[in-house]
């Protein structure tokens, strides 16, 4: 796939939107594209997380092994092209909560942890709007265990230690 490709579909990942067109070259021009037969597993949950994926074409299905970690053991999200998977690998060090395994023959472009890294660093303004992102994005994810907490508590109030 010719750059401009790669760097159109970047663009079209909200989050990595938020780097800009300088950065989103560097990182297309830096990115593996990896090829996946059907059934292929492209990572197990479990495994170290060093770089995420954008999917270029084709389908995978996301899914937790781990039946006593999984909400609804079996269940599944399938992706298509655009779909950017396992973000967090792009900014800490961690293991993968699922696994990613193509459902049809599927292209994903790797991009590496330490070359996202690099490019933020050579960035201040593509890392300043991502971490404000994420920032929102936090404060969601803490609103929402916040109304959880609540409606926990109304069903069973807090137990006082003696």
């Amino acid at each position: 796939m010719p750059i401009e490709e790669d760097i159109a579909l970047l663009e079209s990942v909200p989050m990595l939107r938020l780097l800009g067109p300088d950065a989103l070259r560097v990182v297309a021009i830096s990115a593996d594209s990896r090829s996946l037969n059907r059934g292929q597993v492209l990572y197990r949950e479990g495994q170290f997380a060093e770089a995420a994926y954008v999917v270029v074409e084709g389908t995978l299905a996301i899914s937790r092994e781990n039946a006593a970690l999984a909400r609804r053991p079996g269940q599944r999200i399938e992706v298509g092209r655009g779909a950017l998977l396992g973000e967090l690998a792009l900014i800490t060090d961690g293991k993968r909560p699922a696994t990613a395994t193509a459902i049809t023959p599927s292209v994903v472009l790797r991009i590496p942890r330490v070359i996202f890294m690099r490019t933020i660093e050579s960035y201040p303004q593509a890392a300043l709007a991502l971490m404000q992102a994420l920032s929102e994005e936090l404060q969601e994810t803490v609103s929402g265990l916040e109304a959880v907490r609540a409606r926990l508590e109304a069903i069973e109030p807090p137990r006082r230690l003696s």
